[in-house]
């Protein structure tokens, strides 16, 4: 390709630029002899194209240098060097696309451990919501799990209040909502993958078992914990949890605890949810992922996906082995 280059020689599809790494600046295009070792960052998303990393250059105001690219599904990924900019999340809110650090992930090359929430993460509802929409306590529950989510109200406090409005509901209700569970969009590839790499998969969540135990035979996972509602002699909800209650600090004690049972360094551990009460595992593993967070754990959260599905996962983890070489 020489070393002149011009902007309108690239193609519209990234995967398929020749020469990298290249410097980025408005229309002018420089290839270079460059090593970014295991630094740098990441942009990616379904509709990352050659305009819209323009677009995201020019509102940065600053040259980027363009060391790889890569496809993950129908995700195009793109590999920046040097430090993440501060505006660089705020540019890919306004863009719709997702950006990530990459330094010290977890190796793909290595087994490691994946715990996930499920409510809005594995799964696209909230169980406590739609079983209470169907028992008639709809509006009063959902409140009570905004509030929670947001860490606006003790996890523990919230949970009992909710289960309680849940009192004489048929077992018939959570039967229904079980066959139609609606999995996030990305969670089969995503754990397809991880298991390809002779990763853990556990689910960690403040729903419940009843469901849990159904995603758990699903898609093979190693372990699920979650809440278990008691049910009486005639099918119905008591209005009451059995046993310990599956809150914060039993999600982030279940990462150290399940890392150490896998003989897995906590590096090569992932912790990926939404709501408040995944803060604290997300904040010890070694790669903590808001998913579509609420706005606490969005801010509070180094690495968040909000735009991407699950698949995002396997675009950020897929960095580990391009800066490994």
């Amino acid at each position: 390709m020489g070393n002149t280059l011009y902007f309108n020689d690239l193609s519209e599809n990234i995967d398929s630029w020749q020469g990298l790494p290249l410097s980025l600046n408005g229309c002018e295009v420089v290839p270079l002899d460059y090593n970014a070792g295991k630094t740098g960052w990441i942009i990616y998303g379904k509709k990352l194209n050659k305009t819209l990393l323009s677009q995201f250059q020019s509102k940065l105001a600053m040259p980027i240098v363009i060391v790889s690219s890569w496809k993950i599904k129908n995700y195009q990924v793109v590999r920046i060097a040097g430090v993440m900019p501060k505006k660089s999340q705020e540019i890919a809110n306004e863009l719709e696309i997702d950006v990530s650090i990459i330094d010290n992930l977890p190796s793909l090359h290595s087994e490691g451990l994946l715990i996930m929430d499920m409510d809005s993460t594995a799964i696209e509802i909230e169980c406590i919501d739609e079983i209470a929409k169907r028992h008639g306590s709809g509006e009063l529950v959902s409140k009570i799990t905004e509030k929670a989510m947001r860490g606006e109200m003790d996890f523990s406090t919230s949970l009992r209040k909710r289960v309680a409005t849940l009192k004489g509901a048929d077992i018939t209700i959570l039967e229904s909502i079980r066959d139609k569970l609606p999995i996030t969009q990305g969670l089969s590839f995503l754990v397809r993958e991880l298991h390809k790499r002779k990763w853990k998969i556990a689910i960690v969540s403040g729903g419940f078992t009843y469901f849990a135990d159904h995603l758990k035979e699903k898609f093979k996972l190693a372990e699920v914990y979650a809440n278990q509602l008691d049910i009486n002699n005639s099918q119905r909800l008591t209005g009451k949890i059995k046993g310990q209650i599956v809150d914060a600090k039993f999600k982030a004690k279940t990462l150290q605890n399940l890392a150490s049972q896998f003989n897995i360094p906590i590096e090569q551990t992932v912790a990926i949810g939404d709501g408040a009460n995944d803060l604290m595992m997300i904040r010890i593993a070694g790669l903590g992922v808001s998913y579509h967070g609420k706005p606490k754990v969005v801010q509070k959260a180094k690495i968040g996906i909000n735009y991407a599905d699950l698949t995002g996962l396997i675009c950020i983890l897929s960095a580990s082995l391009d800066s490994e070489g």
